[in-house]
């Protein structure tokens, strides 16, 4: 039989359950105390009455232990709530011994007793009981019956039959009450542990997409920032070689370098706006995408890193998508501009098919140094925004010496502009044609440090 939780008078606060109704209901389920000692009281004020009047006028044994098991049935009401059961035990046992010592049946605890099984514990409960007090009940009062015809003696002033009926008609009626309270407080407290659990699901899931979003902005500030960074140091490196020799080329890169610090911080702010809490809601700057791809190039150029980028295929209409083609061939520039300080050509080769887009990024460095070490995030995220898309990221070494970077994932279908002027089939840019735009790289890069 499994126990039953009295449902709480009060709602969890992030439930906002309605109030419950009836004033009256309300004011005792808030004094339990007040209640049980009404409920001893309704039976113990007649039976000790009665008992002593009876004790006064005919004083004898049988009398006295009357008295005694109405005082015991009465103070066992008070614990109805805590231990139904027991209180049953000892309510039968009164009604039984009632019948021997006793003027008339004693079932009126034990009628508050099943109530209590049916409401406290569970209908099973006290049906089992109500079948337990019928047996009893009317094994008692044949045994009278047979004991007055024999006359042994009649302990009872009234007729065991009617007393019988009408015992068993008040504990069947307590049973069928108690049933449809108790049923209906445990559908309350399933409503209401159902509420909690799904308060509990709702504050998981907002733990779950805070921690989503903390890897997003994770991702995009080591983008905003590492590479913004990457790159200043390398044009600063390259400005403090050229300033003895060639002072104008050092100053077009350290304002390269302002440009670029500015841009990121920017980015920063943009970035870091939108996540203040009751602020005014910040400016929102479109993501990058492939239309930045030429600036990000020869920012790259600048720095000195040899890049050539050739893009086939009609670009995709999805701005995810964009934006991760962006990233993947900016992380592996910073890489290749952190540990490839010896490459003399860096590919990167973007293949727009109708089902996948293919990123490729190879450099030609036979040796790859180590002296400017990242945080080693950057392909981790990397991974985890093609992964998004269904996509694998790959790394390593490729044959000839060098390093080789390839990003594959599947296309996402979009709607197209019918008026959108249609993309280039093959765009290729070399450090050629990049020559009016930006300085030319240093023919010896140095590396960043």
């Amino acid at each position: 039989m499994t126990p039953q939780v009295t449902a709480p008078d009060t709602a969890p606060a992030d439930l906002e359950l309605p109030r419950p109704p009836g004033a009256v209901r309300r004011f005792f389920g808030a004094h339990p105390l007040l209640v049980d000692s009404l409920v001893a009281g309704v039976y113990l004020v007649p039976a000790l009455a009665e008992g002593l009047f009876h004790l006064v006028v005919g004083p004898s044994w049988t009398t006295a232990l009357a008295l005694l098991l109405a005082m015991i049935a009465g103070a066992a009401l008070f614990a109805r709530r805590r231990h139904p059961r027991a209180v049953f035990a000892i309510a039968l046992a009164v009604l039984v011994l009632s019948v021997f010592v006793g003027r008339n049946v004693d079932f009126v605890p034990t009628v508050f007793a099943l109530y209590a099984l049916a409401v406290y514990r569970s209908a099973r409960s006290a049906w089992i009981a109500y079948g337990v007090t019928a047996v009893a009940t009317i094994g008692v009062l044949v045994v009278t019956e047979i004991v007055v015809a024999a006359h042994v003696f009649g302990p009872l002033s009234t007729e065991a039959t009617p007393s019988g009926f009408a015992a068993l008609s008040f504990c069947t009626v307590a049973v069928l009450v108690g049933t449809n309270v108790g049923n209906r407080r445990r559908y309350l407290d399933a409503l209401i542990d159902r509420a909690r659990q799904l308060a509990r699901e709702r504050d998981q899931q907002a733990e779950i997409a805070t921690a989503a979003e903390r890897s997003r902005v994770a991702r995009e500030m080591h983008d905003i920032v590492s590479h913004s960074l990457t790159v200043m140091i390398a044009l600063a490196d390259g400005s403090a070689g050229l300033v003895s020799t060639a002072p104008e080329r050092s100053a077009d890169a350290m304002r390269l370098v302002a440009e670029t610090g500015r841009g990121a911080l920017g980015d920063m702010r943009r970035l870091l706006g939108v996540l203040r809490a009751g602020d005014e809601e910040a400016a929102h700057a479109p993501q990058p995408g492939l239309g930045e791809l030429g600036e990000l190039v020869e920012r790259f150029r600048a720095a000195g890193l040899p890049v050539r980028i050739t893009v086939s295929g009609p670009a995709p209409a999805d701005v995810g998508q964009q934006l991760t083609v962006f990233r993947v061939v900016q992380e592996a520039l910073t890489n290749a501009l952190r540990h490839a300080a010896l490459a003399t050509a860096v590919t990167v080769t973007i293949e727009f098919g109708a089902a996948r887009i293919r990123i490729v990024v190879e450099d030609d460095a036979t040796v790859h140094t180590g002296s400017v070490h990242g945080s080693g995030s950057g392909l981790l995220g990397l991974r985890e925004r093609v992964a998004l898309y269904g996509g694998t990221l790959e790394t390593g070494p490729r044959r000839g010496g060098g390093w080789r970077l390839v990003a594959d994932f599947p296309t996402v279908a979009a709607a197209q502009d019918a008026h959108a002027a249609p993309a280039p089939t093959t765009a290729t840019l070399s450090p050629e044609t990049a020559a009016g735009s930006a300085p030319a790289p240093d023919p010896e890069p140095r590396r960043p440090e």
